[in-house]
C-alpha cells in the first residue's frame, strides 16, 4: 500500500486524526507492506493510534483486499 498524502481526497480535514500524521507528521509518500499494514491496523484497533484515514483520489490506489 502506498500512502501519498498529496493524493488523499480528505487531506486537511482528516490529517489531524490520521495515523500517518500522528506517527510521522505530514510525510512524503509512505509505502507499507502487508505485515506493516496489519500492525498499524492492530494498533488502531487497540486504540493506540488513530485509523488510517486515507481516501485515495485515484480508485486504482487500492490494497489487495480492495480497501482504501
Amino acid at each position: 500500500m502506498l500512502v501519498d498524502c498529496d493524493r488523499c481526497a480528505v487531506r486537511g480535514d482528516a490529517c489531524g486524526d490520521c495515523v500517518i500524521t500522528v506517527l510521522l507528521g505530514p510525510p512524503d509518500p509512505v509505502e507499507f507492506d502487508v505485515a506493516e499494514r496489519r500492525a498499524i491496523d492492530a494498533l488502531a484497533e487497540a486504540g493506540m493510534v488513530p485509523q488510517l484515514r486515507l481516501v485515495p483520489t485515484d480508485s486504482t490506489e487500492r490494497d489487495e483486499t480492495g480497501a482504501a
